[in-house]
């Protein structure tokens, strides 16, 4: 149901006539709350702690946006986001988000923005909107690229040899591949608290275990079609989404009732109605195809390794016929794992399994929220109640 669903969305957005964008944008501005239409900064500001920004050049060329709400308690916080989302994700919950409840206790806040996204679109060279190249990137650049470079500056303006880090989902991922093959970043992370933790997606269940089937079928077709960016900001389809999801009663059971909680997992207690155009207003944003395409070989591979480009494709690039398999040993800073039962896409049985290859977990929370999913730790009403309270434990003994 839920992918029939997300196909029609998808086919609408191809027919809706190019006249349709002034009309879609006048919409989004009637429409959206103004928490759905605030960007980072301007939300920190609202909510009382206005943030800094930085650029990040990669050594690969890309520029990244960094955000910091200035604190003095403890080591530097680092937050990286997860799949096509934004720095936006720890915010838009305003009094009950991270970022605010954070800032109060006084920490020293880095909000991190891997390449392609709303706020790091741009590169040195590359035109992300004629330049296929700028998209030929997945998980494995924003760990061994984007994150150091995100830590060196972190470590640089704060004066600081270590920082604390927090990712969720694809923000954690990201950490598992810098730290494994640059090791030399564990030194430099005092811990990584995982929230959502993908490196294993062994056990994933329908409708998604459908489409990750067929995916190299998708990712083909996609790409043959001019696809290497998916959900750009001002997309006509993410416009739409924008609009089609804040419609009262009908844009709640379609965009989450049918599309979003088959996938990660059933809790309309957390996201009701009200906050949806909140969500939508943010997300998703600017990812590239390469990225999900390459979750879905680590799926049906069972295996946490590098982009599979085929026999010969892997033979040119990493001289062997297989992608090299991530050395999850040698990710020797401390990790604290947060999961969530109802977690439809780092599920428990996964969750043991990366476990099982960290030499390093200090410690292993499941949510006392049994109904708590893959989208509850950032979008979820009341995580001030079941989670934030262990991630201030967390950064207050480690």
């Amino acid at each position: 149901m839920a992918y029939h669903v997300l196909y029609f969305i998808f086919l609408t957005f191809l027919i809706i006539p190019a006249s349709a964008i002034n009309i879609l944008d006048t919409l989004i501005e009637s429409t959206l709350p103004e928490d759905g239409r605030l960007n980072f900064t301007e939300l920190a500001k609202k909510y009382g702690f206005p943030a800094k920004e930085y650029e990040v050049i990669t050594s690969d060329g890309y520029i990244l946006k960094l955000f910091n709400i200035p604190g003095k308690n403890g080591l530097p916080v680092l937050l990286m986001h997860g799949l096509a989302a934004s720095a936006d994700c720890w915010i838009i919950r305003g009094e009950r988000s991270l970022a605010v409840t954070l800032a109060k206790s006084g920490y020293d806040l880095w909000f991190g923005n891997i390449r392609g996204n709303k706020y790091s679109r741009k590169h040195v060279n590359l035109n992300p909107d004629t330049d296929e190249a700028f998209w030929d990137f997945s998980f494995h650049e924003n760990g061994y690229y984007d994150l150091p470079a995100i830590v060196e500056r972190v470590l640089k303006e704060s004066k600081t040899r270590k920082l604390n880090a927090i990712g969720y989902s694809q923000g954690t991922t990201i950490f598992y591949v810098l730290c494994s093959t640059r090791p030399e970043y564990n030194s430099k992370i005092n811990f990584m608290m995982g929230l959502a933790s993908v490196a294993f997606l062994n056990n994933i269940q329908p409708p998604l275990s459908r489409v990750i089937s067929v995916s190299s079928v998708i990712y083909n077709m996609l790409k043959d079609w001019g696809f290497n960016e998916l959900f750009y900001d001002k997309s006509m389809f993410n416009n739409f989404l924008k609009v089609f999801c804040s419609v009262p009663s009908i844009g709640y059971r379609v965009c989450m009732e049918a599309v979003t909680f088959p996938i990660v997992g059933r809790d309309t207690e957390e996201v009701k109605s009200d906050f949806v155009p909140v969500i939508f207003g943010h997300y998703p944003t600017s990812t590239a195809l390469k990225s999900l395409y390459h979750y879905a070989q680590i799926s049906n591979r069972k295996t946490f390794s590098q982009f599979d480009y085929g026999l010969t494709g892997n033979l040119i690039k990493y001289n062997s016929l297989l992608p090299p398999v991530y050395n999850l040993n040698l990710v020797t800073t401390k990790i604290i794992i947060y999961a969530g039962l109802n977690d439809k896409l780092s599920t428990i049985a996964d969750v043991d399994v990366l476990i099982s290859k960290l030499p390093n977990v200090v410690r292993y929370i499941v949510s006392p929220w049994e109904k708590c999913n893959h989208v509850d730790y950032v979008w979820g009403k009341n995580t001030n109640l079941y989670l934030f309270p262990y991630i201030l434990e967390v950064l207050r003994l480690y």
